[in-house]
Order: C-alpha cells, then sequence, then structure tokens
C-alpha cells in the first residue's frame, strides 16, 4: 500500500539509499535535511526534497505533516575520529529525537523508526579484541560512547516513553557499522571502511609505499553493507519488536583484517604505519544476531570482501573525478 513517508536524513548516507529503495517501493516520500542540496549523497527528483534543521521543533512539525510513518536516520555524526572530538555537538542530535517524537505524535503517525548505534553499548564489554558478541541486554548498567553513545541511548529511551506513555509505535535499531556506496569518504567524517579504501586508493594512485593505520590494527569489529542495512530497517519497522535490536553483521574482522581485504581488492601489499595517538574506539565490538534471527529471520546476505569490493569501485571513480577537476 502506498504510504506518505517522512525520511529524517535523508541527505545522509543511509537515509539516500533508504529514499532510493522507498521510492522503488512505489511510496510517496519526503526527505529532509540540514545540508544544502548540493551537499546531499542522492538526490532523487521522485521525492520531495526539503532542507530544513530538524534540531528546532517547527521544522519537525512541518516535516511529519500527513504523513504515515517517520524514519529518523537525522544525527549530526561521522567516524571515530569526529565522534570523540565533537562530543558536544552529537549530543545535540538529542533535539531532533525529541522534536521529531513530539511532532510525529501530533500528526498521528502510524510507525516511527529511529536509528540508534552500537555506540550504546556497556565499554567494559568492549575492552577486548577478541570480543564476545553484544547482545541488547549489554547495553545496561549504561557505559556507552561518551557524547554520541549517551545521546543514541537516551533517544532510545526517549522512543520507548513515547511508546508506553503516549501510544506512538516506536521501532529501534541499533546499527553496527554500515558501510557502502554514496557514503562519507573523506573530510573527517567517514568511518573505517571508506577511509581504508581511500588510503590504499591515494596510495595506489601516487604510488607511495604505505598508509597510515589508527590505532594498532588488532582492534576488532563488523561492517555491514549498506543493502543489508535497508532490508532490516524495513523489517524492523514493519515488525512486532519494541525492545530495540541489534542490525549488523557478525562477521568479525581486525583493522588489519580489514585492510587486507582492500590491498586484495586493489592488488597490492604496502607497509603500514600505526599512528597509535588516533581515536581508534573500543577495543573489540560484534553484534549477536540471536535476536533478529529469531524474530525476523534475517541475516546479511552480503560478505564483507563483496561489500568492500563494490565500494572500493565506487570511491574510486569519485577520486579519478576529484583529479579530473580543475583546481
Amino acid at each position: 500500500m502506498k504510504k506518505k513517508i517522512l525520511v529524517a536524513g535523508g541527505g545522509g548516507f543511509i537515509g539516500g539509499h533508504l529514499v532510493s529503495r522507498l521510492l522503488a517501493d512505489g511510496h510517496d516520500v519526503r526527505s529532509v535535511d540540514v545540508k544544502p542540496r548540493s551537499e546531499w549523497h542522492q538526490v532523487f527528483d521522485d521525492a520531495e526534497n526539503i532542507v530544513a534543521d530538524l534540531k528546532l521543533r517547527d521544522a519537525c512539525t512541518r516535516a511529519c505533516r500527513d504523513v504515515t510513518v517517520v524514519y529518523n536516520l537525522a544525527a549530526d555524526m561521522g567516524g571515530m575520529g569526529f565522534i570523540e572530538n565533537n562530543k558536544a555537538l552529537c549530543m545535540l542530535s538529542v533535539l531532533i529525537n525529541t522534536h521529531l517524537l513530539q511532532a510525529a505524535l501530533e500528526a498521528g503517525v502510524e510507525r516511527y523508526f529511529y536509528a540508534s548505534s552500537a555506540c550504546v553499548y556497556n565499554a567494559d564489554k568492549q575492552k577486548s579484541e577478541d570480543v564476545i558478541p553484544l547482545k541488547e541486554e549489554d547495553a545496561y548498567p549504561a557505559m556507552p560512547e561518551d557524547g554520541y553513545g549517551w545521546e543514541k541511548l537516551f533517544s532510545e529511551r526517549m522512543c520507548r516513553h513515547f511508546r508506553e506513555d503516549f501510544g506512538l509505535n516506536t521501532r529501534v535499531a541499533r546499527f553496527h557499522n554500515v558501510y557502502g556506496p554514496y557514503g562519507t569518504w573523506d573530510g573527517g567524517r567517514e568511518k573505517a571502511p571508506a577511509a581504508i579504501i581511500r588510503k590504499v586508493i591515494h596510495a595506489v594512485e601516487t604510488g607511495q609505499p604505505s598508509i597510515e593505520i589508527w590505532g594498532d590494527g588488532k582492534q576488532t569489529r563488523s561492517f555491514m553493507y549498506i543493502d543489508d542495512c535497508i532490508k532490516g530497517i524495513l523489517d524492523i519497522t514493519a515488525s512486532d519488536i519494541l525492545e530495540p535490536i541489534n542490525l549488523g553483521s557478525a562477521e568479525l574482522v581486525t583493522i588489519n583484517g580489514l585492510v587486507d581485504i582492500v590491498e586484495d581488492v586493489a592488488g597490492v601489499k604496502l607497509q603500514r604505519r600505526y599512528n597509535l595517538s588516533a581515536p581508534k574506539g573500543v577495543n573489540g565490538r560484534n553484534s549477536d544476531n540471536t535476536l533478529i534471527r529469531q524474530y525476523l529471520d534475517w541475516e546479511p546476505g552480503i560478505r564483507l570482501r563483496d561489500g568492500m569490493a563494490k565500494t572500493y569501485d565506487w570511491i574510486h571513480a569519485q577520486y579519478v573525478k576529484r583529479l579530473a577537476q580543475p583546481a
């Protein structure tokens, strides 16, 4: 059934892919982002594209007018370098979720999806590279990533209490490191997969024999390809799952292993310079997918090597395109 849907943060990486999928499914989509339209990751003529600051209450009221479903992916965030150095900016995103919840309630929205993060998880459970996959219950007792993680955890609770107190039908997913084409790949907000791909491409194109890696390369993560993420978002939103649930891959890899994959895709072998003073995040983090398998029979369908190859091709094209532009 065709619905009027709001994608908050529609100019962002995940938001742009979600808008694309919703349009392909025949929905009427309103895409809202604070960035100038020229800076959106993807723009679709078939959508209603609005530039607005959703930290403002009036902007949220206008954005939610006449919509049936709200997907809140809007946040001021980036990779670990940005998160560790911009804690206040990350926490200000709490205004977006607070005002969108109020506006969605007033507009009679049927479903409200909130994009949370694995950064909500207790840091004491992420000290070892040989990490035990994180279960949903591991967010408490609370000790999330300072700044960004606290905002996400608080916003999860806001969604819960708007559901319990006011009857707004909320759903929450905790994203684990989403990557893919049409994402940020330079400038300081990019995440590890894109940053490593860019560094390898730059080394290849300039003939440099080495690349810099943040940390010692032993830290472990799991990474989820964007197509799997979009399917998970839609499945969770349509489900009866009331509590926050993991949305991520359980395919654990070290950062050194991720570099190995990119080198294999590029057909090179580079020397590695480890910057031990750079932000590196927790030592280990992986997603326990027991609940999402149980409730939705959901598993990532794209292997890390395959997803990284697709992402490499896209970033390489962007890199070459930029080089061709006049100075």
